[in-house]
């Protein structure tokens, strides 16, 4: 609210110093009626001179800076003591209508997230044991069940319960084709059901939601200034005062080589204003926080302006497999036990996956509900990162695992059958209890469908190295690799984080480098690179804190847009700086050396700062999208 006054306040008053300056220059020229000239002029001074001079006093008390508004006012005072207020009001207006413009194209930037706010529902049907009710959203608390109808927007994040449809999630994920939903799948607040009836389970409050993370998310990123952000801050408040300094000795100079005091106060205060750096300080802002915006549109969450500009420099991208590159949505190929009896196998590995998230055991335990096998009762569960999952039944500690695991407990793995499970390109995972081998698993993941599409629009864009790195066993991942266009020297299995680690680190000493992950198992990896990037990362609060950028959507070709969108930003960022630094030059020079008249400094201060505004500007109608967008392929 406070924002919208002040937005709406600094519109009001530019209006008032427009009318004034209408009526000044009407009074003076059309008229010749010095009363209309001088209430104009008065009109001008105190809308346009008063609030600057108190947000500058503001500035001085709290934060002890020299603000530039403090500039403009000075140089406005110097031109009305000279007998030149005509040249001061067309510098208050101008700088008025410069900053309302400023203003309001900024809050446009930090406005273009939160506009999801807007899309979501006020109530929501819930359904109780009495039958399904209308209540208010804030109501709602996990563990509830709603009821959504084709064309309803989704109240909470959930899980869809029972039925299924077509959802629009572009307002999340920035995916524009609709997404088929099955019992089991989440869904997302501000979403849109297209089709079918659907129960959804209530999963986190308004409060937690999706929608909420993202605000929050970008509100901080757009708070957390880039290095080149915290430089044009920086070098505007030293600045600020060298330019006062600067005009003060200028006003000397000009009185020592015999100008008189009128005409040497003037060319001070047309000095002033060419030197403010307004241009310089608003350029790089303009163009980050509309970039932040634009990719948070596109589903992508930079964690603040450093990312971004980083995200620009990286020559090189790692790539976790597993969830990442792959659906994470692996399959059951083949079972192997040593008594032939896979039932009772099956039913003790689903019971012992059962207390694990990770996607190979969600295909056993899939698989074993698809045979309608019952799950067997494992506790104390623990797991070994790289290794396995540990616990206990009623017969005692059991295990199950890849091949470290196996021959940590002693495990005979060394059989006939099992070499040749071994040879194929699946993940071959073994279970036991202690030294006894029950039996083994094949499991084979599935290459996501954006993944090579990706891969290749990052060759395209001159991205010098890739590297996919995965603990599965070599075949595995060669197979996955060779579906991905990578060389055998670019993929790099049989990985502990640790090693995932020490790649990383590796390649950094060439250059700038980004992973991606899933945001979870290979934190230390995301946090060793320049850029951590977490894919999926909707709906996930881990996924969305551990790295530098979240990509709410799973479509790999983002990711080359997002690089794209990084570099173009720094290029803007670059033409705005040199384009406000080349017309500072050549204003001040004019003041020094030429008789530059005060309106023309005016005018190329002003002008110059909105242009560079509006260049920075462009980013936002510049979104992310995938290259199924750009064929208007279906998805």
């Amino acid at each position: 609210m406070r924002a919208w006054v002040e937005r709406e306040a600094g519109l009001l008053l530019s209006a008032i110093t427009v009318l004034g300056m209408a009526m000044a220059a009407f009074g003076r020229w059309a008229l010749g009626m010095a009363p209309v000239e001088i209430a104009g002029l008065i009109l001008v001074y105190a809308a346009g001179g008063i609030p600057a001079t108190i947000t500058a006093l503001r500035e001085m008390r709290v934060n002890r800076v020299l603000d530039i508004d403090l500039l403009m006012v000075i140089a406005a005072l110097a031109a009305l003591s000279v007998g030149a207020a005509m040249e001061g009001a067309v510098l208050l207006t101008l700088f008025s209508i410069s900053n309302t413009l400023e203003t309001r194209a900024m809050g446009r930037a930090r406005r273009a997230v939160e506009a999801l706010m807007a899309l979501r529902p006020d109530t929501a049907m819930l359904r109780t044991s009495e039958g399904v009710s209308e209540v208010a959203v804030e109501g709602l608390k996990p563990g509830d069940t709603v009821v959504l109808r084709p064309g309803a927007r989704v109240p909470v994040d959930g899980v869809i319960a029972a039925g299924s449809g077509s959802l629009d999630e572009s307002t999340i994920t920035g995916e524009s084709m609709p997404v088929h939903k099955a019992p089991g799948d989440k869904v997302f607040e501000a979403t849109v059901n297209l089709d079918g009836v659907l129960d959804v389970t209530v999963s986190r409050g308004t409060a937690d939601s999706t929608v909420a993370r993202m605000i929050t998310l970008v509100t901080e990123a757009q708070a957390a200034k880039a290095p080149s952000e915290r430089f044009s801050a920086w070098f505007g408040q030293r600045y600020t005062v060298a330019v006062l300094v600067g005009s003060v000795l200028a006003l000397l100079a000009f009185l020592l080589l015999g100008r008189g005091w009128d005409e040497a106060l003037y060319r001070a205060a047309t000095l002033l204003v060419a030197a403010s750096p307004c241009a310089v300080v608003i350029s790089v802002p303009a163009a980050i926080l509309s970039a932040l915006s634009a990719a948070a549109r596109g589903g992508v969450l930079f964690k603040g302006g450093a990312a971004l500009e980083t995200l620009a420099e990286v020559r090189a991208f790692a790539f976790d497999k597993t969830g990442t590159l792959t659906t994470g949505k692996a399959e059951v190929t083949e079972v192997w036990t040593p008594d032939g009896d896979e039932t009772a196998f099956l039913t003790v590995l689903a019971g012992l996956e059962a207390q694990s998230e990770h996607p190979i055991a969600t295909a056993v335990r899939l698989d074993a509900t698809t045979r309608g096998l019952a799950r067997h009762t494992v506790e104390d569960v623990r797991s070994t990162p790289s290794e396995g999952i540990e616990g206990r039944d009623g017969s005692g500690p059991i295990w199950a695992g890849n091949g470290r695991i196996a021959r940590r407990m002693g495990a005979d793995i060394d059989r006939p059958a099992l070499a040749a499970m071994t040879e194929g390109a699946a993940t071959l995972i073994f279970a036991g209890r202690g030294d006894q081998l029950l039996g083994a698993v094949t499991v084979a993941d599935r290459v996501r469908e954006t993944s090579a599409r990706g891969l290749a629009a990052l060759r395209g864009r001159g991205v010098a190295e890739l590297a996919m790195m995965t603990g599965d066993r070599r075949p595995v991942a060669l197979r996955i690799g060779s579906e991905l266009g990578l060389t055998p020297d670019e993929i790099h299995a049989e990985l502990l984080p640790a090693d995932k680690v020490d790649l990383v680190a590796g390649m950094t000493a060439r250059g700038k480098v980004a992973f991606v992950g899933d945001g979870v198992n290979d934190a230390a990896a995301l946090a060793r690179a320049d850029v951590g990037i977490a894919m999926g990362a909707a709906g996930s609060e881990v996924a969305l804190q551990a790295a530098d950028v979240a990509f709410l959507s799973e479509d790999m070709t983002r990711l080359a847009e997002a690089h794209r969108l990084a570099h173009r930003t720094a290029v803007i960022v670059r033409q705005n700086l040199i384009f406000a630094i080349g017309a500072m030059l050549v204003l001040v020079i004019g003041g020094l050396f030429f008789d530059l008249p005060l309106p023309l400094a005016v005018l190329g201060h002003e002008g110059g700062t909105v242009l560079v505004v509006l260049n920075g500007l462009r980013l936002l109608a510049d979104p992310i999208r995938s290259d199924r967008h750009k064929e208007g392929t279906p998805g």
